[in-house]
């Protein structure tokens, strides 16, 4: 058997960079990175993925400054087995050939094996972001053109508005300062993945991605082509493209929503102050306020969609928010009123 030859990582960052040069990086991240400080960490998801393997490859390349300051992140959901164990020791290996700071977390033991029942993307997906938070305040992430589309189709389905639609965001702010960046969604998954085999840079597969347990591998698999064949066009760059137009509106009636000041600092919603305005900007309104109040139980669309009427009309309103307390609307203001204990 013919032994393979080791991968030389820093020629092949290289030679990617080359491919991907910064101004093929989505712009707003680019001026993000310029006027980060200098000594802040900066974490980089890494799964041993195609998607990912480029992220931290171009990050190394690109920004040569801040290779001490790269914190590569690693997550083990334990789901897979010695597969699981190997795309670990994948991650560290190309970790130690490019002298970067390797971090790992882990399931101490995977909910399937707890539970007895499969374990959801939404469970695994918390668990890996959980962890990444507890080491650094920002991550860099691989999402590219494909995850864009694929996101989108998703949340179509649930019946999500702009600021769902507009997901994933190349800088997206979240809260106690942290951020999430990514570079390549100006980029395709065939076209990252045919500059890693030009660079002769291979990668983990993840075989889960090939079955149709999650919602995201069907839409993957089944939608995605289809949609692609019957365009006939560049669909993956006209959803690039909508996600960017969905996320300028969003943050114009965000901006509006806070140019009206209703939401006041006792965290109670002047209702006046948002009377007459257009049903999207009260609705973003009563979301502010639901998401202010720390008390307040999941509300159900069909529950939000009767107390957003009932905001509209200005009308006294006793509206349950779970255990813990009620929404009130008393003289023009809405307020969260706590439950009384037996």
């Amino acid at each position: 058997m013919t032994k393979r030859k080791p991968v030389d990582w820093p020629r092949a960052a290289a030679q990617l960079a080359a491919t991907f040069p910064r101004g093929r990086l989505h712009p707003a991240v680019r001026s993000w990175a310029e006027k980060s400080p200098g000594r802040v960490a900066w974490g980089v998801a890494f799964s041993g993925g195609a998607d990912s393997l480029a992220l931290l490859l171009l990050l190394w390349t690109h920004w040569p400054e801040r290779r001490r300051q790269l914190r590569v992140l690693h997550f083990n959901h334990r789901l897979r087995g010695r597969a699981s164990d190997a795309d670990q020791k994948f991650c560290a290996k190309v970790c130690t050939a490019l002298g970067l700071k390797f971090r790992q977390g882990s399931w101490k033991k995977p909910r399937r094996v707890r539970s007895g029942r499969a374990v959801s993307e939404a469970e695994a997906r918390d668990a890996r972001l959980a962890f990444f938070a507890t080491q650094t305040r920002i991550v860099w992430f691989g999402h590219q053109q494909d995850d864009i589309a694929e996101t989108m189709f998703m949340r179509l389905a649930r019946g999500s508005g702009s600021a769902g639609l507009g997901a994933p965001r190349p800088v997206q702010g979240l809260p106690r300062g942290r951020v999430h960046l990514r570079p390549l969604l100006t980029v395709k998954k065939a076209e990252i993945e045919t500059a890693l085999r030009a660079a002769k840079a291979p990668w983990r597969n993840d075989a889960t991605n090939a079955r149709d347990d999650f919602f995201r591998n069907r839409i993957r698999a089944a939608v995605i082509p289809a949609w692609r064949r019957a365009a006939q066009r560049d669909a993956l760059a006209g959803a690039a493209l909508t996600r960017e137009l969905l996320e300028e509106d969003d943050a114009a009636l965000e901006a509006r929503v806070e140019e009206l000041g209703a939401l006041a600092s006792d965290h109670s919603l002047d209702l006046k102050k948002i009377s007459g305005q257009p049903r999207a900007i009260v609705r973003r309104a009563l979301r502010r306020w639901l998401q202010a109040q720390p008390r307040a139980g999941e509300l159900a669309r069909q529950g939000f969609e009767a107390l957003l009427t009932a905001v509209e009309r200005g009308t006294p309103t006793r509206h349950s928010l779970g255990r813990e307390g009620f929404a009130l609307i008393r003289r023009g203001v809405l307020r969260f009123a706590r439950a009384e204990k037996p």
